[in-house]
């Protein structure tokens, strides 16, 4: 029993101390994630998106749950964009052209950029495939999440809503 409370008490301190090291990384993603286009474009820095809520997922094309999130990000872009909602995609497919036929497959509504030199995925600590942070106006990451489950969608959204009432 005294181990099983100081499993719970040490991994209450490690969500404790992890939260701020999350901030952290966001700063260090503005200047450590070179994202692309798929076509291999530069495009936008992370820090552009100060004072919109975002919603970013990294995903692959052969990641079952992605295929499966790609309707509700769709979603979440339509409904809530002009309540100050920006929803990215990025993708980690070794080969450009499996993003492009997953995408031929499964059109979407939201931003898509690549990681191609993975340097944000690392930076941002990636473990899981699909991996969403998401990140208030101020870009601080709230909420991390991994994986995904339709049935968890109605929370994640509650959560994207409440961001965008702050």
């Amino acid at each position: 029993m005294k181990k099983i409370k100081f499993f719970c008490f040490a991994v209450a301190l490690l969500f404790l101390f992890a939260s701020p090291s999350f901030a952290e990384h966001l700063e260090r993603a503005s200047s450590s994630c070179h994202l692309t286009t798929l076509d291999g474009e530069p495009t936008y820095d992370l820090q552009e998106l100060k004072g919109k809520v975002v919603y970013m997922d990294f995903w692959a094309s052969w990641c079952p749950p992605c295929i499966k999130s790609f309707p509700f990000l769709n979603q979440l872009e339509q409904d809530l964009k002009d309540e100050g909602l920006h929803v990215v995609g990025i993708n980690l497919d070794e080969k450009v052209t499996d993003a492009q036929a997953f995408l031929a497959k499964n059109p979407v509504d939201f931003s898509i950029v690549a990681d191609p030199s993975k340097q944000c995925a690392q930076v941002f600590e990636l473990m899981a495939m699909p991996t969403s942070y998401l990140i208030d106006r101020n870009g601080n990451i709230r909420h991390v999440h991994q994986g995904f489950r339709s049935g968890e969608s109605e929370e994640l959204r509650a959560l994207i809503t409440q961001l965008l009432k702050e």
